[in-house]
C-alpha cells in the first residue's frame, strides 16, 4: 500500500482498529498475489471509511422516521380496530402463544428500563407492576409499545396471525399490499438499524436477512426484481427504507441526501455496496 501522508496513516490507525479498516481495501488485493496491487493508497482507504460512516449518519435518521412511524400504525391500528388499550396482551391475535409470551415480557422488560418521565410515572404510581409477568397492572399499548425497539416491533407484527385483517391494514398504510413482504422487510431493517446503532460499516457487508421484492405497490418502486447481490448487499434494505419512509414521509430528503453524497465521493466503488450499474434509473431512486 502506497501512502501520501504517513502521519495522517498513523493518526488514522490510532483510533480506529486495523480489523475495523481492512475490510475497505479487500477488493484492493490481488486475489493471485495476495498482494495490494499497484496505486492503492491508504488516503483512498480513509475515503471509503468517512464515506461509510456519512451514509450511515443518513440512513440513522431515516431509521428514526420509519421506527417512530411503525410505532404510531402499530398503536392506532391495533387500538382502534380492536378498542382496547390493552390488545398487546390477547394471545388470540397472535400465531404462536409462546413467541406472544416473550413478546409481551420484552415490551414490559423495556418498559421497565425506559427512562421517560411517563414510563417512570407509571411505575412509580402502580405498586403492583410486575415486569416479568403478564399479572399487576399493564400499560396501554399507546403508553409501552412507544418503549418498544425496533427488534420487538418487528417480531411482534411478524407473529400476528397471518390471514389477519389487522396486519394487512398495518402493511397498507406503508404502501404495501403484502404483509409478508412488509414483515421480510421490518426484520431486513431491523439488522440494518442495530449496524447503524452499533457504528458497523455497510461496506461489503453482507445482511443475514434479505428483503423479499415486492410484486404489488402503491408507490415508485424497482424497475426490475432486485438480483441476489442487492438484495444481499445495502442496496436491498436501503431501498426498501426509503420506499417506506416515502410512504409515511413523502417530504423525507433520504434520496437526495443519498445522491449527493455520491456525488461528492466519485472515486468510491458504490457496486461494494449493491448499487450496480443503472440503480439510479429505477423509479424509486430517480
Amino acid at each position: 500500500m502506497e501512502f501520501h501522508d504517513e502521519e495522517l496513516a498513523k493518526k488514522y490507525l490510532g483510533h480506529v482498529s486495523y480489523f475495523r479498516m481492512k475490510y475497505f481495501w479487500i477488493d484492493m488485493i490481488d486475489e493471485v498475489t495476495g498482494d495490494f496491487k499497484e496505486n492503492v493508497y491508504f488516503e483512498d482507504v480513509i475515503e471509503r471509511y468517512e464515506f461509510d460512516k456519512s451514509l450511515r449518519q443518513i440512513l440513522f435518521n431515516s431509521i428514526e422516521t420509519l421506527e417512530v412511524g411503525l410505532r404510531t400504525k402499530i398503536i392506532s391500528v391495533l387500538s382502534l380496530a380492536t378498542d382496547s388499550g390493552l390488545w398487546y396482551l390477547d394471545n388470540m391475535l397472535f400465531e404462536n402463544k409462546e413467541y406472544h409470551e416473550d413478546f409481551v415480557l420484552d415490551l414490559k422488560y423495556e418498559f421497565g428500563r425506559s427512562t421517560d418521565p411517563f414510563a417512570r410515572d407509571y411505575i412509580r404510581d402502580h405498586d403492583d407492576w410486575d415486569e416479568e409477568s403478564f399479572d399487576g397492572d399493564n400499560p396501554d399499548a399507546w403508553m409501552i409499545i412507544e418503549t418498544a425497539t425496533f427488534g420487538t416491533l418487528s417480531k411482534m407484527y411478524k407473529n400476528l396471525k397471518a390471514q389477519s385483517p389487522l396486519k394487512s391494514a398495518i402493511a397498507n398504510e406503508f404502501g404495501l399490499y403484502s404483509s409478508k413482504e412488509l414483515s421480510s422487510w421490518l426484520e431486513a431493517l431491523s439488522v440494518l438499524r442495530n449496524a447503524v446503532a452499533h457504528h458497523s460499516r455497510l461496506w461489503y457487508r453482507i445482511f443475514s436477512k434479505k428483503p423479499v421484492n415486492i410484486k404489488g405497490h402503491r408507490y415508485g418502486w424497482l424497475s426490475n426484481d432486485m438480483t441476489e447481490n442487492q438484495r444481499k448487499r445495502a442496496f436491498g434494505v436501503i431501498s426498501c427504507l426509503l420506499y417506506l419512509c416515502n410512504a409515511i414521509a413523502p417530504e423525507n430528503r433520504m434520496k437526495e441526501e443519498i445522491k449527493q453524497l455520491f456525488s461528492q465521493h466519485l472515486k468510491v466503488p458504490i457496486f461494494m455496496l449493491g448499487f450496480t450499474n443503472g440503480w439510479e434509473n429505477n423509479p424509486l431512486w430517480k
